[in-house]
């Protein structure tokens, strides 16, 4: 159903006059059909451990668990787990490519005398493909701003991988109907310098900071609004094709209990989950989500 709901939002704007082929790259399916071009956004369902868990066997138990969780009745989403530097190879190894394994994030510097830095090509040369960057708590407590994150983002893409930009608005901001306008500000700072065709390899995760971690979660209306809003950001910042083939993630307390109604959405793609991908039943049931 959210398949075909993107779809005719799609030929809604697009209009009959498009010839395409199959092929499927960074997520976007084109489809075949009487000459029309259908676009359907592949759901994108990733983990972020943060700070956890403590040791390196734990990593590895709750990654083979997550990868277990994977089955031949599973939808067909892209998966991915952001994970501690110390645990990326090893996580990478307990999932057996199952999934995608990332970085919780990386320095916009290559090499030098950057003490505690990670660069892209450390990550990459480890198998590494995606990373985020903007996360509220990089942005907060770590006092990241646009710029340095804009600079994280391109030079992923530089390197020739893949990022997914966190964007979002604090409970102050939403109570005076602000997520439109901090959003907006984020994703344009964020995406400088960034061009239309190298958009095929960003993501966007959408998480209201007020709903992080608290176990608030937005509506499945509120945040399917949000989402057409920075859809609609993204149009005017680029054109209305590449609006459609972005993925635009939720990531504000994504749990087992919502997850159905929110993927349920036109707008909603994916989730970026916290807490609950620490619980391999959590994040296995959210992965296996049903829309309703």
């Amino acid at each position: 159903m959210k398949l075909l709901l993107n779809a005719l939002t799609f030929l809604a704007v697009a209009g009959p006059s498009f010839a395409f082929t199959t092929s499927s790259k960074f997520g976007v399916v084109n489809r075949s059909e009487s000459g029309t071009k259908l676009l359907a956004r592949k759901p994108f369902i990733s983990g972020n451990w943060k700070l956890n868990p403590q040791t390196r066997d734990e990593a590895i138990a709750l990654g083979q668990e997550i990868a277990a969780s994977i089955t031949p009745d599973t939808p067909d989403i892209d998966i991915a787990l952001f994970v501690p530097y110390v645990f990326i190879e090893s996580t990478m190894n307990a999932v057996d490519g199952k999934l995608m394994v990332g970085a919780e994030g990386v320095s916009p510097e290559s090499q030098g005398a950057f003490t505690g830095a990670v660069s892209c090509s450390m990550v990459k040369s480890i198998g590494v493909q995606w990373a985020l960057a903007g996360h509220s708590e990089r942005r907060t407590l770590f006092g990241e701003t646009d710029e340095e994150i804009n600079g994280q983002c391109l030079k992923l893409i530089e390197d020739g991988m893949s990022v997914m930009l966190c964007i979002g608005e604090t409970l102050a901001e939403y109570e005076q109907d602000l997520a439109g306008a901090v959003c907006a500000v984020q994703l344009k700072k964020g995406l400088a310098g960034i061009t239309k065709e190298q958009m095929a390899r960003v993501a966007v995760a959408y998480e209201p900071v007020w709903a992080i971690g608290t176990g608030k979660v937005a509506t499945p209306e509120v945040a399917q609004s949000v989402h057409a809003k920075c859809r609609a950001i993204i149009a005017d910042m680029y054109d209305q094709e590449v609006a459609d083939a972005t993925r635009v993630l939720y990531g504000g307390s994504v749990s087992p209990e919502s997850v159905d109604a929110l993927m349920s959405q036109p707008d909603i793609d994916g989730g970026l989950v916290g807490g609950a991908s620490l619980d391999s039943a959590k994040f296995g049931r959210i992965i296996n989500f049903k829309p309703v």
